[in-house]
């Protein structure tokens, strides 16, 4: 057990270009892991956890890349995640297996859209975490205001553990708040930790930041109250468990500082995930018991409890597939059997690694709160394994509905079969990604969450596989529901000689609210036997199978409300088929009744630009049919966040460069779904029946 309570699982997660990459960079250096820090734009090979040549060609994190440091006698499993919105599938899963996080906010952005993101699958995942202020070194960095907006924009209780010395230019390091020593950082590559006494223009600052500090901790800790009561000086101890055990019941986020690039504040962060982030042992892990009709069963971090452990990410690589694992129960051995759950099959275990970004180290077997790799196996996203004598599951990985759709088209029949192989190992690595084939042309059609996830793909596919494609126009996937109530009665009879098929149905189709949890639900209302109790699920499936395709424009249903109120059967012709067909037409029948209307992806889009040209962006993002939710005016630029609609989004990167010279950015996440204007909703069908004929011609 002590060996477990010294094991830290933690991820760095934050808004695109916040540093996270670097910052990693930086913890491997001065934990003796590597020995020469290099950047994100380095010309020698690049950052170490950013491995692949397109995160290195490109300058952004593709996909999450673990390791494993050794800092103050403790082990820390480390996952450095994407920060782009794309490739939010890999914040997901890595969140899902962590025990904390470092949620890395820049000095200038603040908390910016990704940021919400990342805040909204933490709290999913209930992960305590520590902010830290990363870039405290440029121009315009404004700690205090980042500090308001955690508060204000994510409802957070932000507890300042240090107070910055200067900023932009003049940072020179940091006040710990809790020694009340000045701390700096020198040697070449920051690598010399000093602490002095604290710079007299920062004497009476650093005492007041303190006095807060000491008055936020009292709430969650009685002694501290009668100490600060008797004006006795607290105990350096009792400050750091009280932010401890703080911290790990999220009742707190410490607040912490530095600039990653320029070599400052790292190191006491690492101090503090040692110090305040929880071990597999602090945090309440449950999993489901299907011997016990799926009851809510604690995990034990006991080494010598049956395994239960979580396979989180898969990769597929040229000797086989990669299956990254976290162990929540038991030990996993090299050489020994396990059953998975989803299949029920039992997988032998040939080879344990754990991993340094691309490169791996054999091991014999991973005990509770470890991080590893499993080579070879047989498993999927999310597939739970168990050891002997339990039959348990864990808490699957949320996975978001894709919002744009592209055509792919093979150059020959040789780069079909390759194209083939590679969508088939991208869709098992991420679960984001998807593939089917339009029924009336025939083509390929991928999807996934934005323009930059599918040319990553489409890229990959080109450089691993050598599979040329070319690519159609994106397609936004539009939705169709209902507005209001209508009723349907629909009755199913063939006779073909024999025993034919009979099934009646009568019901509602009614819409759900638009802040409604699910986007399907179904009410059997069903008494006195009017249908046998073994055909409801059936017509429960065929309203289902229907919804895939809306009468409208082909779109999927959403948004919708089926009631089974009534119907009839014969003893001899219903059957579970008879009623799945007459639930599937009584949905094509009576969806127009409900006055259908087309639902878009709305996304928040966030700029940046100098203040020199933000009337030229937003008369842009007027035009593109988008409604300025507020503008913020930072130092020498303005940001400007918005809603606009995902159709009139494509080609945004290359028009705000051209309005800007070049000097805007912006990021966008999906916000929601929301109708599309009547005029062009009706060029949208229109457009999409046109197309249907010409296929059909075809």
């Amino acid at each position: 057990m002590e060996k477990i309570s010294k094991i830290r699982n933690i991820g760095i997660s934050a808004h695109i270009d916040s540093g996270k990459t670097t910052l990693s960079e930086r913890i491997l250096f001065y934990a003796g892991r590597i020995h020469r820090m290099q950047e994100v734009h380095d010309d020698n090979g690049g950052a170490t956890m950013d491995f692949m040549d397109l995160e290195r060609e490109r300058g952004i994190t593709i996909t999450s890349a673990a390791t494993h440091v050794e800092w103050n006698d403790k082990c820390i499993n480390l996952i450095d995640t994407p920060g782009h919105v794309d490739f939010t599938i890999e914040v997901e899963r890595s969140l899902r297996v962590l025990d904390g996080a470092i949620m890395v906010l820049c000095a200038v952005g603040g908390v910016q859209s990704q940021s919400v993101t990342v805040d909204r699958q933490m709290n999913r995942y209930r992960v305590p975490r520590i902010a830290f202020i990363n870039k405290m070194d440029r121009i315009g960095a404004d700690p205090e205001r980042v500090r308001r907006e955690l508060g204000e924009k994510l409802g957070l209780h932000v507890v300042p553990i240090q107070l910055n010395m200067g900023e932009g230019e003049n940072f020179q390091g940091i006040i710990d708040l809790i020694t009340m020593e000045a701390v700096t950082f020198e040697g070449k590559d920051g690598e010399t930790v000093v602490r002095r006494e604290i710079p007299a223009p920062y004497i009476q600052a650093a005492g007041h930041a303190r006095g807060a500090m000491l008055e936020d901790l009292s709430m969650f800790n009685d002694d501290m109250i009668e100490q600060l009561l008797e004006d006795k000086p607290v105990a350096e101890e009792m400050i750091y468990q009280t932010i401890r055990e703080a911290t790990i019941n999220r009742d707190i986020v410490p607040l912490m500082m530095g600039s990653a690039f320029k070599n400052k504040g790292v190191q006491p962060l690492m101090d503090a995930i040692c110090a305040y982030l929880p071990s597999p042992l602090d945090r309440s892990c449950f999993a489901r018991n299907h011997e016990n009709e799926g009851a809510e069963t604690p995990l034990v971090s006991d080494p010598e409890a049956p395994l239960v452990a979580m396979v989180f990410k898969i990769t597929e690589e040229a000797f086989g597939q990669l299956g990254y694992t976290r162990v929540y129960q038991g030990r996993l051995e090299k050489g020994q059997s396990y059953r998975n759950v989803r299949t029920n099959r039992t997988l032998r275990i040939g080879r344990i690694v754990r991993m340094h970004a691309n490169d791996r180290e054999d091991v014999t077997d991973a005990g509770p709160g470890d991080i590893v790799a499993l080579l070879a196996t047989d498993c999927a996203s999310g597939d739970t394994l168990c050891g002997e004598g339990i039959n348990y599951s864990l808490e699957s990985i949320f996975v978001a509905d894709p919002v744009i759709r592209l055509a792919i088209t093979p150059a020959s029949s040789a780069d079909q079969a390759r194209m083939a192989r590679a969508l088939s190992r991208f869709m098992k690595e991420d679960p984001t990604f998807r593939v089917s084939t339009d029924p009336e042309t025939g083509q390929t059609i991928i999807a996934g969450m934005g323009e930059l996830h599918l040319d990553v793909y489409i890229e990959r596919m080109r450089r691993e596989f050598k599979a040329q494609v070319t690519m159609g126009a994106p397609n936004v996937s539009y939705r169709e529901s209902p507005t209001i109530e209508a009723t349907f009665n629909y009755r199913h009879k063939k006779q073909t000689g024999g025993s034919g098929q009979f099934a009646h149905v009568v019901g509602r189709i009614i819409p759900l609210p638009a802040d409604a949890q699910t986007l399907y639900e179904f009410e059997d209302n069903i008494t006195g036997g009017r249908i046998p109790g073994e055909y409801i699920p059936a017509v429960n499936k065929g309203f289902q199978a229907a919804m895939k395709e809306g009468p409208l424009a082909g779109y999927e249903i959403v948004g919708c409300k089926m009631c089974l109120d009534d119907g009839s059967y014969h003893s001899v012709d219903s059957s579970e088929m008879a009623f799945r067909i007459a639930a599937r037409d009584a949905i094509i029948n009576g969806f127009l009744k409900t006055i259908p209307c087309l639902l878009e992806p709305v996304m928040i889009v966030e700029v940046e630009t100098p203040q020199d040209y933000q009337g030229a962006i937003v008369g842009d993002i007027n035009a593109r049919r988008g409604i300025i939710l507020e503008t913020e005016k930072r130092e020498n630029y303005v940001v400007v966040r918005c809603e606009v609609p995902l159709a009139n989004m494509f080609g945004y990167a290359t028009t705000v460069r051209g309005l800007s010279k070049g000097m805007a950015t912006f990021s966008m996440e999906m916000s929601r779904y929301a109708q599309v204007p009547a005029r062009i909703a009706q060029e949208i069908i229109t457009l999409r029946r046109e197309q249907k004929e010409q296929a059909m011609r075809k």
